[in-house]
This record gives C-alpha cells, structure tokens and sequence, in this order.
C-alpha cells in the first residue's frame, strides 16, 4: 500500500518450482513498482505566493561564512502573519504573507531553501508549521505539500532587531514601472568598464534620471515624483536586484543622499544603502553640524521656554 493506491502480489509469485531432473528454481527476474506519492495536507498559505516570497528574499541573504545567522532565511510567524526576513548587510529584505496558524520563529541556512521556490510552483496545496516547545525560540520549521514533507532545524543564533532598520520618514517619494528601470539599467551596465558599476539617480521633474558615473552616458524614465529633488548613488546590480525582486509598479521612497532608502511593493519592502559620495559625505557632515548646533538664545536657561534637545540623524547599516 502507498498513499491512494493498493496492488497485490499472489503467493508464490514468479516462483518455479523444480520437476523431474530440473534442480534450478526460480530464476532472477525484476520487478518494476510505480509509486504515486500523496501526501494528506490541509494549507494554510497558498503555494505560489510562499515560492514568489522566497524568490524575493534568498538573493539578499549574505555569502559571507563568517555571518551564519546572515546566510539564514529568518522565518517570523505571529498575530495573523508569516514574515520572512533576509539581509546582506547592505540590504534588507522583508515579505509579509497572512498566515493564521499560530506562532513560531526559525532560520534556515539559504542552501537548504535553493529549489523549494520551484518545487511550490508545482505544488497544488502547502502547508508551514513549526516545531518546538517555546514558540520565541527558533525551532524547526516544517512545509508540506502534497508530494512531499519538508523539514529544517533551525540556526542557533539571534537575528538583528530589522524593525529599527526599516526608515520611516522620507522627503522624495517616486512610482514607477520597474520593466522599463531594469531597460535603462542594462544600458548603462554595456558602458561599465568592470562588474562594478555604480550609477547616480536623480529624482526631478516627472523623470528618474540614471547616468554613468564616469559621464560615458545617461538615460531617463518617466515617474510620479513628490518632494524634493534629489541625487543619490546607488550600485547598479544592486538596484536591478532590487526592481526584479519587486516587479511591476514600485514605489521608491527616499530622505536624503545618504541615509537608507526603500523599495515597497505588494507587501514587499527592501532597504537598501546608497553608496557614499563626496558630495553626499559633505551634506551628512552639514546634517550633523546643524542638529547639534545650539543658538545664545536656546544656550540661556529660560523660565518660560524649554530647552530643545537635537539628536544627528544617522545612516544606519542593514545588519
């Protein structure tokens, strides 16, 4: 017996018993059996959208064997959501699925999930649970789908707080088609002298401006932009990672030349550092310069008057 089905093989089936002189029996023969898996499962998250969740978070795990909790997949399921977390130190990626089957945390190394996201596209039902007598603590984490059982002992290790990395207040916000950005991109990349090519955006005017930064060419998009212009240098594989991983229309959510900024898309978000230039490291200087200055006037203790406290603004790394 195998899942659904049920053969039967008779006694003595394919014996030959010896007559007269013959002293041989049975003869080696070879005996094919097909097996149907299947492999009860009631879901609780739909298959394609777990595997496009995955797509979107294994690129940004970090390489670097020196960072096992980084090289993880940190998988967060809590108050009615599942939240797979991933980051390389210069990135920060983060999908939020509805999931409403209790609790439970696991990292799970980024090698033992290449070929899952494949596997659930053909998968007609899915199942995540987790494993462990303290839902707060990793634990193993278990997929289920009707071909096959899944299961992956969680990474020792505390994953870095991401909730205090993702930036909340922005000046320039853009939307755009992420199709015709990765256009643009390439274009520039064919002028790149090595693998590295970094390129300056400029949000202006109704256009998304992408130029080389070594002046050998630029090109320019269409886009709904709100607040203030704005010029920041980004690496170019890592900003046509980034539109892939959202697809479609994104919004690209900006505060300055130097601090963090944010892609969002359907329930996506990836924070990504832009790269430091002179100009950007001039401005950062003049921020901090500015927030720490106190006037005469704010300087005298005043009966009416409270005294104001001023904190730098900060770019803060990904992990």
């Amino acid at each position: 017996m195998c899942g659904a089905n049920t053969s039967y093989l008779s006694d003595e089936a394919w014996i030959k018993k010896p007559t007269g002189k013959e002293k041989t029996v049975t003869p080696f023969t070879v005996c094919d059996i097909r097996v149907s898996p299947s492999n009860t499962v009631k879901p609780n998250i739909g298959s394609l959208e777990l595997a496009e969740a995955l797509n979107r978070v294994l690129p940004f795990t970090a390489k670097d064997d020196n960072r096992p909790v980084l090289q993880c997949v940190n998988f967060v399921a809590k108050e009615g959501k599942l939240t797979l977390v991933s980051a390389d130190g210069f990135r920060l990626a983060i999908v939020t699925l509805d999931y409403d089957d209790g609790q439970g945390q696991a990292l799970i190394n980024h090698d033992n999930l290449k070929g899952i996201p494949n596997a659930l596209k053909r998968a007609k039902r899915a199942r995540v649970s987790f494993e462990g007598e303290d839902v707060t603590q990793p634990s193993s984490l278990i997929l289920d789908t009707e071909l096959i059982r899944y299961r992956w002992v969680s990474v020792n290790g505390n994953y870095p707080e991401y909730q205090k990395l993702i930036p909340t207040e922005f000046n320039t916000f853009a939307h755009f088609d992420t199709v015709e950005a990765i256009k643009a991109i390439n274009s520039l990349k064919v002028l790149a002298d090595s693998k590295g090519y970094p390129i300056d955006i400029t949000l202006d005017n109704g256009y998304i401006t992408m130029a080389n930064t070594e002046d050998k060419g630029q090109t320019a998009i269409p886009a709904d932009i709100e607040g203030k212009p704005v010029k920041v240098r980004i690496d170019g594989s890592y900003l046509a990672q980034a539109l892939k991983a959202c697809g479609g229309m994104v919004d690209f959510k900006l505060t300055n030349a130097y601090s963090p900024m944010l892609f969002t898309a359907n329930g996506y978000q990836l924070v990504v550092m832009p790269m430091m230039t002179n100009e950007a490291s001039e401005a950062q200087k003049q921020a901090k310069a500015q927030a720490e200055a106190v006037t005469p006037a704010e300087a005298q203790p005043v009966a009416d008057k409270p005294k104001r406290k001023h904190k730098a603004k900060e770019p803060v790394a990904v992990a």
